[in-house]
């Protein structure tokens, strides 16, 4: 099989920013995110500008906490999960910089990330930003029902996170080195149900772990922490099993950022998802513990259903992928 692992000995994370919903700010993690909203209209006219407006000012916080300017940025490489990545898109009309625009589902956060650290090794470029979004109301109008029709959801579901995440990504040197990548493989776990995003997922996920781990020659422990994307409380316990099987043990070290994301007490099913979910916890709440020596090395594992209603209504499956970034404190 192709090594699909990449090590990398010039990229850093020079700058992040994040921008958050309020069910968001009012769960455990609130206090590491840089902006937030009391409504999830976010001060615009209706849901999809509020997504742009959350994701112009991850990009903004990112862009300042970095110390440059627009003007030193050579490329900004962002996804979404709204049709024809429109949000990121339109987003960018702000911005005097290029894009790329990306799709991954809820990998975006990830492969975003990773394809950043791809071009700075390559040093053809200097600083990239690296960012995503998401937002409940307008997931929820594209994948499933609309708003207004408030039907009834198993506990399987999740909930997708109103948020975004940015990062710069840089070859100058800072205290967090982007130290690795693992790109996914489609995974097909011949899944169906769009109210368990977390089952179909798992797979996905374990594959990504095995290979990055094998191509590195690492045991999970040489992470503090793995934590992947979104598959919350269902996702994680299949994961687990998984990867017990393939004789992998990561039950001490493994996390999920839809788990952690919301209390135990909010109105949110399984638990986070969506793009911003990997996103606002990577760069808030994993920044954080980084930067203050908590943890020293974490392989973050975003996770992406692959699927769109029409496919489903054709009675197809939900193919998934996972793409891996470790994070690591520079000892340097």
């Amino acid at each position: 099989m192709k090594k699909s692992t990449y090590k990398f000995n010039n990229v850093y994370i020079k700058g992040t920013g994040t921008a958050v919903g309020p069910l968001e700010k009012e769960g455990p993690l609130g206090a590491y995110f840089d902006r937030d909203y009391q409504d999830n209209y976010c001060e615009e006219k209706n849901w999809e500008s509020a997504e742009q407006r959350l994701l112009n000012d991850a990009i903004t916080i990112a862009i300042a906490s970095s110390g440059l300017k627009n003007e030193a940025i050579d490329l900004a490489i962002s996804g979404d999960l709204i049709n024809q990545n429109a949000v990121s898109n339109y987003v960018m009309r702000d911005f005097p910089f290029p894009l790329l625009g990306m799709y991954g589902a809820c990998s975006t956060a990830m492969l975003t990330l990773l394809t950043a650290a791809l071009f700075i090794e390559s040093k053809k470029f200097h600083h990239i930003v690296a960012a995503t979004s998401s937002h409940n109301s307008t997931a929820e109008r594209q994948f499933r029902y609309p708003t207004e029709y408030g039907g009834p959801k198993p506990e399987t579901a999740t909930f997708t996170v109103t948020g975004a995440g940015s990062a710069v990504v840089s070859s100058d040197v800072t205290n967090i080195r982007v130290s690795s990548a693992t790109i996914g493989r489609v995974i097909d776990a011949n899944q169906n149900d769009p109210n368990d995003m977390g089952t179909a997922m798992a797979p996905a996920a374990s594959d990504t772990i095995i290979r990055h781990l094998r191509d590195l020659h690492l045991t999970p422990n040489y992470y503090d922490m793995i934590i992947t994307g979104d598959l919350s409380k269902v996702g994680s316990k299949v994961l687990l099993d998984i990867m017990a099987e393939e004789g992998f043990d990561i039950s001490k070290f493994h996390e999920d950022c839809g788990k952690i994301i919301y209390s135990e007490s909010q109105p949110v099913f399984s638990g986070g998802s969506g793009c911003a979910c990997c996103a606002v916890v990577t760069y808030g709440y994993i920044k954080q513990l980084l930067e203050t020596r908590k943890l020293k090395r974490v392989l973050v594992v975003a996770t992406g259903a692959l699927h769109n209603p029409v496919m489903l209504l054709q009675k197809e499956s939900i193919p998934a992928i996972a793409h891996a970034v470790s994070l690591e404190i520079n000892e340097v």
